[in-house]
């Protein structure tokens, strides 16, 4: 276990849950960066990289649905403070070896709580975008290896995934 989660910050003593007081944390920079992959069958991924897709520019358009997300994430998380989001990108990349779309997000505040959950509620909804604009092709496709890559601001400072 992470030194600086050794208790679950979203229950109280009761062990009710209940949204985090952050009114008593400084305001830091804070950055996340999450990253997610669709594997998909290799003609799938020719359409979306040839932009031949009938649909239009899946990319572009699980760019934006990213973006979006990142934004809307403290209405969709139950616990999540709603943020002033300064910066989203969204980054998606065609991988032909693994037939695969890798998405990257990187989130960016001051405050006095971190984006993790924007960053990677971006990598999911892109992902999901893709899906659902290739469904009609491939309902094979599956989402994996969604997590955190990196952290930076508050308390507890820089953290990235080894």
């Amino acid at each position: 276990m992470d030194k600086n989660s050794s208790k679950l910050t979203h229950f109280n003593n009761a062990g009710e849950a209940h949204m985090v007081d952050v009114g008593t944390k400084a305001v830091t920079q804070r950055i996340a960066v999450a990253e997610g992959r669709i594997h998909m069958l290799a003609g799938t991924l020719q359409l979306i990289a040839s932009g031949q897709h009938g649909k239009g520019d899946v990319l572009g358009i699980a760019r934006i649905a990213g973006i979006m997300a990142a934004k809307k994430t403290s209405e969709l998380i139950p616990l999540c403070h709603p943020l002033a989001i300064t910066k989203v990108a969204v980054d998606l990349q065609t991988d032909e070896t693994a037939s695969a779309v890798r998405c990257q997000a990187t989130v960016h505040t001051s405050g006095q709580t971190g984006v993790e959950m924007e960053a990677l509620t971006a990598v999911q909804i892109a992902l999901l975008t893709v899906y659902d604009m290739c469904k009609a092709v491939d309902r094979s496709m599956v989402i994996s290896n969604v997590g955190l890559l990196e952290k930076r601001g508050g308390k507890s400072g820089h953290w990235a995934r080894e």
